[in-house]
């Protein structure tokens, strides 16, 4: 394994500044834009969320499937079968900039919105695949996930501010401050990217030959691909580890999504503020939020991400509250009470932002231990079109919640029942995802220390044995995979309905 050195960590955590900073723009900022720059109502805006996410649920775990069967390609063995994808991805970016041209129409936003998500996916996905191709060690993946979520919170500060600042260069208000911040962030995308490109590398994973052995059945069709695609990427609901790790990403991100898409408006029309000052509170917030980071990435290294997940979650539920209560008592976004929410807000959500993404890193690893092979791309497949779809629905969800509550676009003011819709999206549609995270998150027992305990069993189990090394290793991996242990290493009937319909590589445990 090549030795990773700190312009790795540097270019791989870079490329965040799409992966969170776009969403960041996305989630704290298109709402407003669509709805009180652009014309369109709550249910349009939710629309064009609702279609992008039907498309990308074809094209997000396509893109996974594919990137984890291209190294067999001509161009997957001269570019690498993730990084080819991260390449061609570089000259699309600047699609991000065109939706947010003022003065559109309903399908021109539409279409903008889903090309960009399918841009996106392609240079996303790969992308999520990396750190588990350039290293297996615990400690060199959190640090993996710290650099990412660095880099993600430092350009989710700048999607905080970059409105205010914008509205202050122009001064004024308006459409042109969104174009002009798309196009700032697009440039920054093709950066990174090619940093990405330059400074990473791919490996095969243990035992998987680079194409299915003679004779192994191959889909015949478009159809029977599918099928096959669906059938794998369904397969990694089968580890229980990622499971629970997917309960607790979205218990920590739904709750971060729709707060973000409700904040602005309960700034603005709720706590009597304006775009500028939503634009200074977002930043602020963001930039708690970093701080909040290099705390988790810390107490990750050392000890329980459940743990130190619970404790975010409470504190980003208090914050959330203490602005509700901050609104019960009449007071406004000038007053200096305002900061205690929004650093309350941050901590937590700085540390939900990095847990989720430093324990997914390991879920290769536990799929490896249940099938014999590595199947980065299709947990990298899973998860983008998880966090698209569920910030999607949570977007839309707000913009669908807003005008069954009486919520006028373009209005200057809201009457009371809309401002307390959005008050009741941002309470307890916040706390209560968070609830649903802390519960999950109860039930999540990989830590460095069963992490250091299921690499010793696979490597234990590569040399052809078929005992567990100890009663409490048995225990551990059991646990981690939600399967016995005379299952593991291929011996299941998810390998055996996988190889059925060509969806995995000979186990490496063949022949034994």
């Amino acid at each position: 394994m090549r030795p990773v050195r700190l312009r790795n960590y540097l270019a791989y955590g870079s490329n965040d500044v799409l992966g969170a900073g776009s969403m960041a723009v996305i989630s704290g900022w298109v709402l407003i834009f669509y709805t009180q720059f652009c014309g369109l109502s709550a249910g349009q805006a939710a629309t064009i969320f609702a279609v992008a996410r039907v498309l990308d649920a074809f094209a997000s775990p396509m893109i996974g499937y594919i990137s984890d069967h291209f190294g067999a390609t001509a161009l997957g063995r001269r570019f690498g079968r993730r990084r080819f994808f991260i390449l061609a991805a570089i000259p699309l970016l600047p699609s991000f900039a065109l939706m947010w041209l003022p003065g559109q129409s309903f399908w021109y936003y539409l279409a903008s919105y889903v090309l960009f998500e399918l841009v996106y996916a392609m240079e996303i996905i790969p992308f999520e695949t990396l750190a588990a191709e350039m290293s297996s060690d615990y400690r060199t993946k959190a640090k993996f996930a710290g650099s990412r979520i660095l880099f993600g919170q430092a350009s989710a500060i700048l999607a905080g501010f970059l409105p205010l600042w914008l509205i202050e260069a122009l001064g004024r208000d308006s459409a042109d401050t969104f174009f002009y911040m798309g196009l700032i962030f697009a440039v920054l995308f093709m950066v990174t990217a090619g940093m990405l490109y330059l400074f990473s590398w791919e490996r095969h994973g243990p035992g998987a030959p680079a194409s299915p052995p003679a004779g192994q059945h191959r889909s015949a069709g478009p159809l029977d691909a599918l099928k096959a695609l669906y059938r794998n990427l369904f397969s990694t609901m089968r580890i229980r580890a990622f499971r629970l790790h997917l309960g607790m990403y979205l218990g920590g991100y739904i709750s971060q999504d729709v707060f973000n898409a409700a904040f602005t408006f309960f700034v603005i029309f709720a706590l009597a503020g304006t775009t500028a000052v939503a634009s200074g509170l977002l930043g602020t917030m963001y930039i708690v939020q970093f701080v909040a980071v290099i705390i988790a990435i810390n107490l990750a290294l050392r000890a329980s991400p459940s743990r130190a997940y619970q404790v975010a979650a409470a504190s980003f539920g208090a914050g959330a509250l203490a602005l509700i209560g901050l609104w019960v008592m009449g007071i406004t976004a000038a007053s200096h009470m305002i900061w205690l929410p929004i650093v309350l807000a941050g901590l937590g959500r700085g540390a939900l932002n990095y847990i989720p993404w430093a324990t997914y890193n390991y879920m290769a690893d536990v799929d490896e231990i249940v099938t014999g092979t590595r199947r980065e791309g299709s947990f990298a497949g899973v998860m983008t079109f998880v966090r698209k779809a569920t910030q999607a629905a949570a977007v839309a969800g707000v913009g669908f919640v807003m005008q069954a509550g009486g919520f006028v676009s373009g209005a200057a003011q809201q009457s009371h029942g809309a401002i307390l819709t959005i008050a009741l999206l941002l309470g307890i549609g916040t706390v209560g995802m968070l609830i649903f995270g802390v519960f999950i998150s109860s039930r999540f027992r990989l830590s460095p220390a069963t992490h250091a305990v299921l690499m010793r069993e696979i490597e234990h189990l590569r040399t052809g044995a078929r005992t567990p090394t100890s009663l409490e290793a048995q225990a551990i991996v059991e646990d981690l995979s939600g399967w016995r242990y005379d299952q593991l290493w291929g011996r299941n009937p998810l390998v055996a309905e996988g190889q059925t319909g060509g969806d995995f590589g000979e186990p490496v445990n063949a022949g034994r």
